[in-house]
């Protein structure tokens, strides 16, 4: 499973995934400025990110199962 550079795609994906959702989570926390402009957009790009990092999840599955 390691050997297959689809496994290393998935990882990335999930690290971008937490490092978005980190960032939310800390701009919502602070409050201020930064939550007004920017808080929506984070949750936007999670959102898009973990359709992502689903998609190729489902793709390696299939395709290991395949």
């Amino acid at each position: 499973m390691r050997d297959d550079p689809l496994f290393y795609v998935i990882l990335l994906a999930l690290l971008a995934v937490v490092a978005i959702l980190m960032t939310g989570i800390g701009g919502f926390a602070k409050g201020g400025e930064f939550n007004r402009k920017h808080g929506n957009r984070m949750m936007r790009w999670r959102i898009i990110a973990q359709a992502i990092a689903i998609a190729l999840i489902l793709l390696f599955i299939w395709l290991r199962s395949s």
